[in-house]
């Protein structure tokens, strides 16, 4: 008869078996379990556990889902600084960049190719084989301390063992005493799709690319929601190894990582010269979008630490590595038809419909010819073969039509003399390359300026997505925002896919942006000429919508920022009958139409500052930190000068960083940005 395990023995075998599958799943992609049967095992720790406390350990599993979330994300200093890497967009420059390799070194030196993985910079250190510490690129000097967010990566090992103990072999490779390695925290393709397949459903605003996606996820406050979203990592340098068998080159390092059971991305190559780099990159140009992950490009390193070191660092790059990235790919296809959509403000735009065609990855079926002069000009017709590439691998766009194919009798589109969705006049202002429909009630314009209204940065309703808009508006319970304070729980509630506590939440957020101020009801009307910059700069002058209404021209242009065209585009929209009873709808049900004196930024604490914002930072968007800004009476510039007050940089800044040194303008972080605001706790 067998001999049946003691509880110790069979958790340590179960977190022995799912540390194994979790590797062979986030790492190498190659999963030998289904779903099901992970989880099983899962399941069967976890009872163990509660069964028995005492055989808890750090590193299970089962404690990979995210503690208590945390007020904020303290700031970490990097003992080694975290460099960002020149970028090359052609051959020649990199071909440049290898001669320039040569040159200095006095020969040609072996090179490691990698694929540029496009996530989130990190560091981890690992003391002893515990991790301790888990923290963000940042400004490269310093970042935040992420920590309980990565433990919850199934990918990144919590405690290290060598290969040779979890695979039951002999291994020579000892755990150093303290090891610090960089990578990159990334979204795989599946997960990113489930991810916003989720967020459509409940109604919540899409991610745009994974990047942005695991950027976010990695700092959020709560790790529970980080463990929930599956994000995975790959490392690809060594900072520190204090202990014997010091790597030696770039290509040892990886060999080792991979020997200690780190992430370590396979798909890499040692070259010996600038021929067999360029043959990974052929090789990878199109191949990569088969891939689990997203990558854009290639990462060229010096191989031998000693060559690194010998041809050092600029202020900004190492002269040792350099990120290649792979151009837009081009296809083409046949347009099939052209279809005209009309905006939220009542410009219409062409579409080019064109036979399905896999590009950079994916199938894509149309793409905006944005107006009728970038129409004229690329001069597209029905019929015509026209070559289609995504910028930045993400917007599909029609660069050119190949004449040569062209079939007989194609005629040049032209844009049509009534509105497609309501059948009004179509106008065409002089001075202005936009055709657009003036018609307030058109369907379309209401749909988008539905869709508009309760985004985020205008009313901030969440829980009302794309779908569920159309949804209201089929059953007639939308007709323009106004209606969307007629709404109660008793509609939504028996409605297909609502329920009776989606349908209270949506009214929640709806009652709430009742109080969200002038600033954000201009922007959410959607006035022609006004953005969110202008909607706050005719907040703070006017404080009321009465004010506004009755300001004539000299008065608006007489606000700086407002040019004679943003105050013919405001009077003009005031001027119509359907705008103002839209107005008159929104009093009635209680929007407030004022904004607070406290937020006019006169002799506020940032006063006749000018600040340039750079990177990401930690707690707010661009946009919040600009209205923070701006509330407290500074202005935010796009470009650094000498009369810059100050650059206040996030994580990844850009070259604004640099040019702050160079003139000696201040540098804050967002902490040092709370301060001058008079919030820091």
């Amino acid at each position: 008869m067998a001999k049946t395990k003691t509880p110790a023995a069979r958790a340590s075998e179960l977190r022995e078996e799912i540390g194994k599958h979790a590797r062979l799943y986030y790492v190498e992609d190659r999963p030998e379990l289904t779903d099901a049967a992970y989880d099983a095992l899962i399941r069967e720790l976890i009872a163990l556990e509660e069964a028995h406390p005492e055989l808890v350990t750090p590193d299970s599993p089962t404690q990979r889902v995210g503690g208590t979330p945390v007020g904020e994300l303290p700031n970490v200093r990097h003992e080694i600084p975290l460099l960002s890497l020149e970028n090359a967009y052609t051959p020649e420059e990199l071909r440049a960049w290898a001669d320039r390799v040569v040159d200095r070194l006095g020969r040609t030196p072996d090179f490691v190719c990698e694929l540029k993985i496009d996530g989130l910079s990190i560091s981890l250190v690992y003391e002893n084989g515990a991790l301790v510490r888990a923290a963000t690129r940042g400004d490269g000097t310093t970042g935040e301390d992420v920590t309980p967010n990565v433990r919850t990566i199934h990918a990144i090992p919590t405690v290290l063992h060598a290969a040779g103990a979890a695979r039951k072999i002999s291994s020579k490779v000892n755990i150093p005493a303290v090891l610090e390695v960089r990578g990159e925290v990334y979204f795989p393709k599946k997960s990113f799709a489930a991810l916003n397949a989720r967020r459509e459903e409940a109604g919540e605003p899409l991610f745009a690319n994974p990047r942005n996606a695991a950027a976010g996820s990695l700092r959020l406050l709560d790790a529970r929601i980080t463990a929930s979203r599956r994000l995975s990592a790959f490392l690809y340098s060594i900072a520190r190894w204090a202990g014997p068998q010091e790597p030696q080159s770039q290509s040892q390092s990886l060999l080792l990582l991979e020997e200690i059971l780190l992430p370590v991305n396979p798909h890499r190559t040692l070259v010996s010269d600038l021929d067999g780099i360029f043959a990974f990159l052929d090789e990878w140009k199109t191949k990569r979008h088969d891939l689990p992950f997203e990558t854009d490009g290639v990462v060229v390193k010096v191989n031998a630490f000693a060559d690194q070191k010998r041809l050092g660092q600029t202020a900004k790059f190492p002269r040792w590595a350099i990120a290649y990235k792979f151009p837009p790919e081009e296809a083409t296809t046949v347009v099939t038809h052209i279809v005209v959509q009309v905006g939220r403000t009542g410009v219409l735009t062409p579409v080019a419909e064109f036979t399905p065609v896999l590009l950079a990855g994916s199938t894509v079926r149309r793409a905006t010819l944005h107006n009728m002069e970038d129409l004229s000009k690329k001069d597209v017709r029905i019929g015509d073969t026209v070559a289609v590439e995504k910028g930045g691998d993400v917007i599909p766009k029609v660069t050119r039509v190949v004449l040569e194919k062209r079939p007989k009798g194609a005629k040049p589109f032209a844009m049509p003399a009534r509105c497609p969705a309501c059948g009004e006049q179509v106008v065409q202002r002089e001075g202005e390359v936009a055709m657009r429909c003036v018609n307030p009630g058109c369907p379309a314009q209401v749909a988008e300026s539905l869709r508009h209204f309760v985004t985020r940065r205008a009313m901030d309703v969440e829980g009302l997505g794309d779908e569920r808009i159309e949804q209201l508006r089929e059953v007639g319970l939308l007709k323009d925002v106004a209606s969307l304070y007629a709404l109660t729980a008793d509609q939504l509630a028996p409605l297909e896919r609502w329920g009776e506590k989606s349908a209270a939440n949506v009214i929640d957020e709806i009652e709430k942006s009742k109080d969200a101020g002038l600033a954000r009801l201009l922007f959410g009307l959607g006035v022609r000429q006004v953005g969110e910059k202008t909607a706050r700069i005719l907040a703070r002058r006017f404080l009321s919508m009465e004010a506004l209404e009755e300001a004539g021209e000299d008065a608006l242009t007489s606000v700086p920022e407002i040019g004679p065209e943003t105050a013919r585009g405001i009077l003009e929209w005031f001027a119509l009958g359907p705008n103002r009873s839209l107005l008159a709808k929104l009093r009635k049900a209680g929007v407030r139409m004022t904004e607070s004196p406290g937020v006019s930024g006169v002799g506020g604490a940032l006063s006749g500052g000018v600040y340039v914002l750079t990177g990401t930072l930690p707690r707010r968007s661009r946009d919040e930190a600009q209205a923070a800004i701006e509330t407290a009476g500074g202005k935010v510039s796009g470009s650094v000068s000498k009369k810059t007050t100050a650059v206040i940089a996030g994580e990844e800044p850009g070259s604004k960083l640099d040019k702050a040194k160079a003139l000696g303008v201040a540098v804050w972080t967002e902490d040092d940005l709370d301060r001058a605001l008079g919030e820091a706790s």
